[in-house]
């Protein structure tokens, strides 16, 4: 079984890289781009054959590990 997940800076959160892109974008004469948030996706391969328990585990490392829940959100699909 496999895990995607998406981390992103919450709203509010200043993301300094995703203005970088955006500056970018604009120097490359993409005009309509009025903003940008930047974040990453981590896939996991998991032993695990039961979704719901794939889910729970995969929440606690996001709790632990994979994200900074102060200023970070995430969003988990199992596959």
């Amino acid at each position: 079984m496999k895990a995607r997940v998406m981390v992103m800076l919450r709203n509010g959160v200043l993301d300094p890289q995703g203005e970088a892109v955006r500056t970018a974008l604009g120097n490359l004469g993409f005009e309509g781009v009025g903003g940008v948030r930047q974040g990453k996706v981590i896939e996991l391969d998991l032993s695990e054959t039961d979704p719901e328990a794939a889910r729970h585990s995969v929440t606690a490392m996001c709790e632990k590990l994979l994200a900074n829940t102060v200023i970070e959100s995430y969003q988990i699909e199992i596959l």
